[in-house]
Formats: structure tokens, sequence, C-alpha cells
């Protein structure tokens, strides 16, 4: 790679410039001629915070504005938490590169208990995530689930300030932003399925920009990409791009076999359809869309009619 300057766009927020200043340095280090600029945006999701996301718009609202600079030839590329990622990325760009994961787990932060068997009855519980409030409700139907939005801090801050019990945040994000010592404990998988991608980083950039796919190519890691495939064939099957009662997770095992579980909940965690697949990296779509079917002709398909999304 001869002397040359890229620039990646990132939202302001702690953890986006962590993963982009992450994303920099491991490029340059990989390629110590390269110079990495970082431009800093503003999307519609950081703008709005007083609305849940699935009212104003779902994953989308994170990455459109980057996304729209990419097009324009204004960056070369966007580093993403994948989970942000709506299933459909728009014409003209492609996900050249997905991370190894850091950690998929939801993480129970609170300064009174240290674990969710601790919360008193009605506790109060904040998050921004049906996901993860339909799966608490399902297995602690006493607690009071209150929308919270913002970036890490300032959702510490709102808990830091006696505003709620507890939290639950991507491990992983708390984790990069050196704030590991919050987490009283990682919720297990049998208890919350987490969200699509939750822990990876996915790296955007234009599909005929053959220049950055070849320069990130470094960056993805096989098994993660074996694992984002199926999740995402998962999602894309049952619903696209809405904020959805919905978790997913694959990896590849001992092997190479490649396992997939995954959850369809209606929102007050009632009834919860949930099952797991397996099979060949290789194969990892058919996996994830397949398994997306058996959970949606077993229940998942009137759950997700009842939210206003018709399968």
């Amino acid at each position: 790679m001869n002397s040359d300057t890229i620039t990646i766009g990132t939202r302001a927020s702690k953890l986006a410039l962590w993963q982009a200043e992450y994303i920099a340095a491991e490029i340059e280090k990989q390629y110590p001629t390269v110079r990495v600029e970082l431009r800093r945006m503003t999307t519609k999701g950081d703008r709005i915070l007083d609305a849940p996301l699935a009212k104003i718009g779902g994953k989308g609202l994170f990455t459109k504005e980057l996304e729209q600079a990419m097009l324009a030839g204004e960056i070369d590329l966007a580093a993403h938490s994948l989970k942000d990622m709506p299933t459909e990325v728009p014409d003209g760009l492609v996900i050249g590169a997905v991370t190894e994961r850091l950690d998929a787990g939801d993480a129970f932060v609170s300064v009174r208990y240290q674990s969710m068997e601790e919360l008193p009855q009605g506790a109060k519980v904040g998050t921004s995530s049906l996901r993860r409030r339909a799966q608490l409700l399902a297995v602690r139907p006493d607690l009071k689930i209150h929308d919270l939005r913002g970036n890490v801090n300032t959702r510490l801050a709102k808990l830091d300030a006696g505003e709620f019990d507890a939290i639950v945040l991507a491990a992983a994000g708390l984790k990069r932003l050196g704030l590991g010592e919050r987490i009283r404990m990682i919720l297990p998988r049998s208890m919350i399925l987490p969200a699509v991608g939750q822990g990876a980083l996915a790296i955007e950039c234009r599909a005929d920009d053959m220049r950055i796919l070849e320069l990130i190519d470094f960056l993805r890691d096989p098994q993660m990409t074996a694992a984002a495939t199926a999740e995402r064939a998962f999602l894309r099957r049952v619903e696209g791009g809405c904020q959805i009662p919905v978790g997913v997770y694959a990896e590849v095992g001992a092997g190479n076999v490649l396992h997939v579980e995954a959850m369809i909940s209606s929102v007050d965690g009632m009834r919860v359809c949930r099952s797991r697949s397996r099979g060949t990296p290789e194969t990892a779509e058919k996996i994830g869309i397949a398994l997306a079917e058996e959970l949606l002709d077993v229940g998942g398909r009137e759950i997700l009619k009842e939210i206003g999304i018709t399968v």
C-alpha cells in the first residue's frame, strides 16, 4: 500500500469515536505509510433522544448520514457497531469487513444490586431495547421497564443519579470505554439472547472502492463473518430493519460447526418462540433463514402481526 490518506466518518459519541480510532490505529499499524483522518458527524439517532428507537425509525438512525457521506465521496469508510446496522445496506455500499467479536453479552449494571436476582419486586430497569425489555419481562414480569436513551455515559449518569435501580447495556461497549468495572453480571444467553452482531464492528465502504476493500480485508474475522451472516439473515427474514423483540446468537464451535440460537418474543415477554440450529459456516445464510421460518411458523408470525409487522 502506497502513501495515502483515507477518511473515516464517525459519530461523535465516545463509543463511536473509540471504534473509529481503533480501526484507524489498526490500519496505520498494518500500513505505516497510510494516514487516517476522522470526520465527526451527527446522525438523527444522536439528535433525537426523547423517544424510543422503535418509534423514530430503528437502526438506520445511526448510519444514514454516514452512508450518505460515503456515497457522496466525502468519507472513505465508517466503523459501526454491527448491531446498529440495518439488515439492508444501501445500493452502492457494502460491509467490507466484520471484526472479531469482543463480547456479545448484555451487561446488568446497578449501583445497589449485584445481580438480577437481587432486584426487589417492581424494580425500575432502564433500556432502550424492545429485545431486552421482552426477555427481562419473560423472567421477571414484576419489573418496571422504562425507556433509556443517550450515550453510555449519559445512561450511567442517570443510573448513578438514582433514576433507575438497574440498567442493561451491551457489555462490549462498556469494556471498550474502559468501564468494565461497572458490570455487575453478564446476563446469560439462557436469559437474554443478544442483538444481531452485538460485540462486533462492521466496516462499511463503497462497493466499487477496491482500494478500500483491499485495505480493510485484514480486519475481517472469518468466524464472526459466518456468525454475522447467519444472524443478519435471520433478522432480515423476520423483519428487515425495524426494532422488534428478536434475539439471535451464532458462533463457530468445535469441528468448524456453526451453532445458531434465536428467539421471537411478545413485547410483554409472556410468549416466547425459541429454537436453535447448526450447520457449516458456508451455509450460514440458509441456516439463519430456515431458523427464522421455523420460529415464524410456531407463533412468531402472530407475535409480529400484533405489533404491526406482517411477515
